[in-house]
């Protein structure tokens, strides 16, 4: 049970608690990188001493006094520096936390376990590097050995999971045969690329869910920065849209049946979204997953595989055949002189000829044609009445 009686009231407080924690936290790294600050002044000073800097002063008051003068010096510098290296660190961990945020948890680990196998192998790679007693430049390529390796063990782990799980998986260990079968059906299928628009329009959610499409299913980092920006919007549509698609991306990864891959490739050197999506495909030999026309049309030139989600739901409507015969209601004006309107349970508009007087009636009518465009099918149709006379 909340403690405040009205909610602006606890967000104040929480916000409240909120400041104070960074407040604390601020103190305490300022305190210990003034700390490490009078630390590396105590080390300059001994190395000072060793190469006989403070000779002439042994014994007397004012070699002391600048020994402290020293430490107290770097202490102050670093407690300056602080401030800047502080909000270098808030930032760093803001970045790092949206940037999770928008990460499934498969990624997090297997990119953990490549930080920790790189850092691993950089240590392997450190022993003779400390062996050269070379007190400093040592120290400075173990640390960049260190950096090189962990940062290539995310990326490598991140890029390679797909085939490194295979990898593990086709080993003949005891009751392993069922999954086995399973991941070979699904190295068979080719990898589906999805586009912005059909995350958005959500259909491939349920058409995924239900088993009509099989995976892996990419998705571009471009396209979610794409959806993420949408989502930014002013416009109240554009923000609805763009939310939409977030929340169709999280579904497929919670509820789906299919690998969801977050591809890492971001073709920096290709400026639209478009572009990157059909170079991906490319470079992994899939199709394009899209209700976007034009990207249709371009990915056909360019001989790329498409699969598009509204020819998909114009293929799966009821076929109806001229002379056929229906019942439907007939619920507006047409285009043209004396014709009705109606609608099928699917959404497919019946164009009824003289149907203009039998505006919100229920009607029996024979199919005369059938006409197929790009936007859906449509049907003509007269009053079997009408068909009789």
């Amino acid at each position: 049970m909340c403690r405040y009686s009205h909610p602006k009231q606890r967000c104040f407080r929480e916000g409240g608690r909120i400041i104070r924690t960074q407040k604390w936290i601020t103190i305490l790294f300022r305190t210990i990188f003034t700390f490490l600050g009078l630390a590396i002044g105590y080390v300059i000073v001994n190395f000072m001493k060793k190469t006989d800097f403070f000779a002439e002063f042994t014994g007397h008051t004012i070699g002391l006094v600048a020994q402290i003068a020293i430490i107290v010096l770097f202490g102050l510098i670093f407690l300056l520096l602080s401030r800047v290296l502080i909000k270098l660190i808030f930032n760093f961990v803001n970045v790092a936390e949206k940037e999770m945020q928008n990460r499934p948890a498969s990624d997090l680990i297997w990119g953990t376990v490549g930080l920790v196998a790189g850092i691993f192998i950089a240590y392997l790679i450190s022993i003779p590097i400390y062996r050269l007693d070379l007190p400093v430049i040592g120290s400075l390529l173990s640390l960049l050995v260190y950096m090189i390796l962990g940062y290539l063990g995310i990326r490598i782990m991140m890029r390679k999971r797909g085939e490194i799980t295979t990898a593990v998986k086709e080993i003949n260990l005891p009751g392993f045969s069922g999954e086995k079968k399973a991941l070979k059906n699904n190295i068979r299928a080719v990898p589906k690329v999805l586009d912005t628009s059909v995350i958005i329009d959500g259909r491939v959610v349920e058409i995924e869910k239900i088993g009509f499409l099989e995976g892996p299913l990419l998705i571009p980092i471009s396209v979610l920065h794409e959806l993420q920006h949408i989502a930014d919007s002013s416009d109240s549509l554009k923000r609805t849209r763009g939310r939409r698609g977030l929340d169709s991306v999280k579904r497929m990864q919670e509820e789906g049946n299919s690998e969801i891959v977050i591809s890492e490739e971001t073709y920096d050197d290709i400026p639209e979204v478009d572009s990157k999506i059909m170079k991906l495909a490319q470079d992994v030999n899939g199709v394009i997953v899209t209700n976007d026309y034009n990207l249709n049309k371009v990915a056909s030139v360019q001989g790329i595989q498409v699969l598009n989600i509204n020819e998909l739901s114009n293929a799966v409507k009821p076929v109806v055949i001229p002379g056929e015969s229906m019942a439907i209601t007939i619920v507006k004006e047409g285009n043209q002189a004396k014709q009705g309107l109606a609608y099928l349970d699917d959404g497919t508009m019946v164009v009824v000829e003289n149907g203009y007087d039998l505006i919100g009636e229920t009607v029996d009518c024979l199919v005369t044609s059938v006409l197929q465009t790009a936007a859906g099918k449509m049907i003509f149709a007269k009053p079997k009445e009408q068909e009789n006379d």
